[in-house]
């Protein structure tokens, strides 16, 4: 699997936490938690784990951003 791939998928677990940050602080409402059956449940702090590690990860997209990484590959 190549970086852009991963920075893809990574991107994509970052804005569903994002998303489900939104909600609990606009309505008190934890998406994550309410499908995977509460804070117990090992599905739900496996979500929270990966989408930690991606928020984590996409520290090295501002070093490959500077470096113009991106450009027409």
């Amino acid at each position: 699997m190549n970086t852009k791939t991963f920075d893809y998928i990574a991107l994509a677990f970052i804005v569903i936490g994002a998303i489900n940050w939104g909600l609990i602080g606009f309505f008190q409402f934890d998406l994550i938690s309410t499908i995977f059956g509460g804070m117990a449940s090992w599905v739900s702090r496996v979500i929270y784990a990966i989408v930690g590690i991606c928020g984590l990860y996409s520290f090295t997209l501002f070093g490959r951003i500077s470096s113009n990484t991106y450009s027409d590959e």
